[in-house]
């Protein structure tokens, strides 16, 4: 499983150009699945979403977490982020799950960060989505399990 983490400003998600998901401050997380993934995989990344600590405290310093900030977390699926662009031009993406196994691990993730105490909002699994990112800082990270 893969998270490629955005800390935000705020951003939100459309399908036909209706808004399905949006937040203020927070984090967009673009979650990727991989054939080898199982709940284990959803929860221990959720668990590290939740806890990483890469806001400002009052010192300036990135040390606090979504909690400390009353931060919200958007969730999008992206099967993209197993793309295999090594050989050729287009890129393979056998590496990615097929939605039968994907689309339940993402719900899965995104109801533990609900869990954890977390306001989440997503996208809609599948969809051709327009997603609109306030990167903050910029800061991005790439999480993987």
């Amino acid at each position: 499983m893969r998270a490629l983490i955005q800390r935000v400003s705020r951003a939100s998600v459309s399908v036909d150009g209706q808004v399905v998901g949006q937040i203020g401050r927070g984090l967009v997380v673009l979650l990727g699945v991989t054939h080898t993934d199982d709940l284990a995989a959803a929860d221990w990344l959720a668990g590290k979403v939740a806890g990483l600590r890469i806001f400002e405290d009052a010192a300036g310093k990135m040390n606090a977490s979504l909690a400390d900030v009353d931060g919200a977390v958007l969730v999008v699926s992206q099967f993209t982020l197993y793309g295999d662009a090594r050989k050729g031009r287009r890129p393979s993406f056998t590496d990615a799950a097929r939605p039968g196994q994907a689309e339940p691990l993402v719900s899965h993730f995104a109801g533990q960060l609900r869990q954890l105490g977390l306001p989440v909002a997503m996208g809609v699994f599948g969809a051709h989505m327009l997603v609109e990112i306030h990167n903050d800082g910029p800061v991005t990270m790439l999480l993987e399990r």
